[in-house]
């Protein structure tokens, strides 16, 4: 395990010049092949990672706090991830470089601050705050020249307030209670004055205030900070503990301020009471919120933030959130926030940006020249090697879970923090030199790491994903074994491959192994969220997956009055299907955005100048799911039923993943995850009857879910009280003599665009018999290191040939009822 002191000698409060320059010169080697345990279609995809949360490299965190690995001259030997990924020892100079740099930066903030946790108490110090009877006031700022407090308290005049300088730059002011009452009251406002190189007096919002508001009459009105400081009686108190940590998250991302039916910006509250039960009724266990931070430009989406630690002002107030969080801890959600650390608003009136008054990146919150300004985003980035930005970031986040009882964080940008280049530009091919070199910017993955291991110090059940799209390696292994220590990044190829096969090619021209593809070549050793859309794929200029495969016939086709047309009936199926192979075959999580699991209708625009400030796209219609008579219903149902079905069987949480037959002619799809067999025909219009499918364990197998179900929208062609019983297959132990590797099989009735579960109905029997590797508790070691490049092959080959793989089964095209009952009869003989 990586040691908590480095063997260096105790290191003074660093100024950010005595720092190595970010990257490693002179860093080479190979590795470009991804640690991907990618399968194949046959013999069948096997994908399993047994090294996921028991591996053995993952030691208790009581067992790490009490082991040290010494850094020997030629750097750190024996770390966790060489072993989990050999390739990674061709950098062990990068590594090495890394992690000293993230010890001797941890190191010195224990002995300069007490400890990395105290470190986090950054907003107890800074901004405003009580100490006995008095208010001190703290703010860091060494490019000022003289500094003074203004506000409501004192009307506007600093010249009683002056602010007194110390040597790192922090100006401060204690001013004493009057009658016993702090002499800045609760909801008053306040600004930091002070006077540049040039001799002009600037205000700005004090950096750390906690909540900021506008005159919404005003046109383009600036922020004005407030300070936020309730009386006892009407501060929230938390009622409820934070849910447990799930064995998978599914997450509802939602938006609070165009979560309502209104064309208005919802409230906390709101949302609270109206949204959180049908979130908890569609059965998820997370919720993801977006754009909390304040941001002063609403159509950012959040993005943009300008305060850091205020709670968006246009849905409510703090109390407010702890409102809402609370609802969900009752509820039995757990709450993560989107938190944005990669970049920051250049909005100056209103931002930190307007800290920046032309001083030196040393006394600066961000880097200068171009290296401090996000060319796409047209925001500032952050100096990740200064101390003070180091204080800010990790107490911003232990402000949020400390005084908001957040429960982690999806950390938004993380490929831009990850590179110097920020992804701009870049096509990530998974060439590990792409990683790990001279573009890599160390100082910001020694803040993340420092970032992760805090959160998880204090939280251990803390869930902290990161949105990273170039798939860096080791990014969401523990900080101890020489990670980032993320827990999960999200799968951001997936939603990608469904848009270009629904703008882009026909039905019959979707290639399975493509489809297999893309949502199992991920890096099994570390943990993933899948998704088929996003607010990514839902805001203006794209379309949600519902409207792309169904359009304008979402306005005139939803009612179930009429017979659906058959562009309803192709998009209900497919809109379902997709969601659900996404969830079963592509991570270890499941991630939706807010209304997408009943098809919302439109695309998302906030209110801006482009649309004349309408909110008529900034909200969700839940009117359409909640009337009876409209299809809406049906894609929400089978939402719930997909949740459910893993609350059951766990089966996102297994380290079992077998596709086991990916048919191209047939456009079928077959795998097993946990103990049950998914069966997807994504064919437009040919049944399979007596459809033959491999599974692990033998026994009697029933339907657990179907989306041909009437409950869901379907033509019901699938009988659910039908036993399948499997037979035997090949010689026991010797997979290739096998059906599709597996050895035992049953048959089904498989209709076009249907997906259908299959779960056995007499699961304690048996098991102990089965020489399958599920059966003991165990994965079998050849399912581990299959050849990524297989499956690529096959379906570049199908691609270029047109050719495919045919199946000896029938396709007679009869139909469902009649066949399962002959099966059923044919399968017990």
């Amino acid at each position: 395990m990586l040691c908590l002191a480095c063997s260096r000698s105790p290191l003074p409060r660093p100024s950010p010049t005595d720092r190595p320059g970010p990257g490693i010169a002179g860093v080479a080697g190979g590795g470009n092949v991804r640690l991907s345990v990618v399968p194949v279609p046959s013999p069948p995809l096997r994908c399993s990672w047994p090294r996921k949360a028991k591996s053995k490299f993952s030691v208790p965190v009581a067992v790490r706090e009490n082991q040290n690995m010494a850094m020997k001259e030629d750097g750190f030997d024996n770390l966790p991830i060489y072993k989990l990924d050999p390739k990674l020892a061709e950098f062990k100079v990068h590594f090495d470089y890394r992690i000293k740099r993230y010890l001797e930066q941890k190191q010195s903030i224990e002995q300069n601050e007490g400890s990395l946790a105290e470190f986090s108490k950054g907003y107890l110090k800074f901004g405003i705050n009580t100490d006995g009877d008095t208010t001190v006031y703290r703010e860091w700022a060494p490019a000022a020249k003289e500094a003074q407090l203004v506000g409501d308290f004192n009307n506007w005049n600093g010249a009683m307030h002056k602010m007194e300088r110390d040597k790192y730059g922090v100006w401060s002011i204690r001013i004493s209670h009057v009658n016993g009452k702090p002499a800045i009251p609760h909801n008053s406002k306040v600004k930091f004055c002070f006077r540049r190189g040039d001799g002009v007096w600037v205000d700005r919002i004090p950096a750390w205030i906690r909540y900021a508001t506008f005159d919404a009459s005003k046109f383009g009105a600036p922020y004005d900070g407030i300070h936020w400081d309730p009386p006892t009686s009407e501060r929230y108190v938390f009622k409820h503990p934070r849910p447990p940590k799930p064995g998978a998250p599914r997450i509802y991302e939602a938006h609070v301020g165009m979560s309502g039916e209104k064309p208005e910006v919802s409230t906390y509250r709101e949302f609270a009471d109206n949204v959180l039960p049908r979130i908890r009724a569609n059965n998820y266990n997370t919720v993801q919120l977006m754009a909390i931070m304040e941001h002063s430009y609403y159509a950012s989406f959040g993005y943009h933030v300008t305060n850091f630690f205020a709670v968006s002002s246009r849905s409510g107030t703090p109390e407010d959130l702890k409102y809402l969080v609370d609802k969900a801890h009752s509820l039995g959600l757990r709450v993560l926030m989107d938190v944005v650390h990669s970049h920051a608003s250049s909005n100056v009136t209103d931002g930190l940006h307007g800290y920046d008054v032309g001083q030196n990146t040393q006394e600066s919150y961000f880097h200068t020249g171009e290296r401090g300004y996000h060319k796409l985003w047209d925001s500032r980035l952050f100096n990740y090697a200064n101390w003070e930005v180091l204080r800010f970031l990790l107490s911003n986040l232990r402000y949020w879970m400390d005084e908001f009882m957040f429960d982690g964080f999806r950390f938004d940008g993380v490929t831009s923090m990850l590179y110097n280049h920020h992804g701009i530009n870049m096509s990530f091919a998974g060439n590990y030199k792409e990683y790990f070199g001279l573009d890599t910017d160390v100082d910001a993955v020694v803040y993340m790491m420092l970032a992760n291991h805090l959160m998880h110090k204090l939280l251990p059940e803390a869930t902290v994903v990161a949105e990273d799209v170039s798939g860096m390696p080791v990014l969401c292994r523990p900080v101890d074994e020489g990670g980032v220590g993320f827990d999960y990044r999200l799968a951001m190829a997936i939603p990608d491959r469904w848009i270009d096969y629904l703008k882009n090619k026909d039905d019959l021209e979707w290639s399975m192994s493509g489809i297999a593809l893309t949502l199992t070549n991920r890096r099994y050793t570390e943990k993933c969220i899948a998704y088929a859309e996003s607010h990514d794929q839902s805001i203006v200029g794209d379309k949600t997956m519902a409207f792309l495969l169904m359009d304008k016939e979402m306005y005139t086709g939803m009612s179930d009055l009429q017979p659906a047309s058959p562009t309803i009936d192709r998009g209900i199926a497919l809109q379902k299907m997709i969601h659900f192979i996404t969830m079963a075959l592509g991570g270890d999580g499941y991630l939706n955005f807010m209304g997408n699991e009943f098809g919302h209708p439109e695309w998302i625009d906030f209110a801006r100048e482009g649309n004349n400030w309408s909110y008529d796209k900034c909200r969700r219609q839940w009117s359409l799911v909640d009337t009876d008579h409209l299809r809406y219903k049906y894609m929400n149902a089978f939402d719930q039923a997909m949740n459910a079905l893993d609350d059951k069987f766990s089966f996102l949480s297994s380290s079992k993943q077998i596709v086991s037959d990916v048919n191209e002619e047939k456009k079928v799809i077959v795998f097993e995850r946990g103990d049950l067999v998914f069966v997807f025909n994504f064919h437009p219009n040919k049944t399979y009857e007596g459809y033959k499918v491999g599974c692990d364990l033998p026994g009697k197998y029933r339907v657990a879910l179907d989306s041909d179900a009437f409950l869901f929208g379907g033509h019901g062609r699938v009988g659910h009280d039908i036993d399948h019983f499997t037979s035997p297959e090949g010689v026991p132990g010797v997979a290739k003599t096998n059906f599709n590797n597996r050895p035992n099989s049953f048959k089904v009735l498989s209709p076009p665009r249907t997906c259908v579960v299959y779960k056995r109905a007499d699961e304690k029997a048996e098991v102990h018999k089965m020489e399958g590797a599920a059966a003991s508790g165990k994965i079998a070691l050849d399912y581990i290191g299959v050849d990524a490049t297989y499956i690529k092959q096959i379906a570049d080959k199908e691609a270029a040939s047109g050719s495919r793989k045919a199946s000896t089964e029938d396709d007679s095209g009869k139909k469902g009822t009649k066949f399962a009952l002959q099966s059923s009869v044919e399968d017990k003989k």
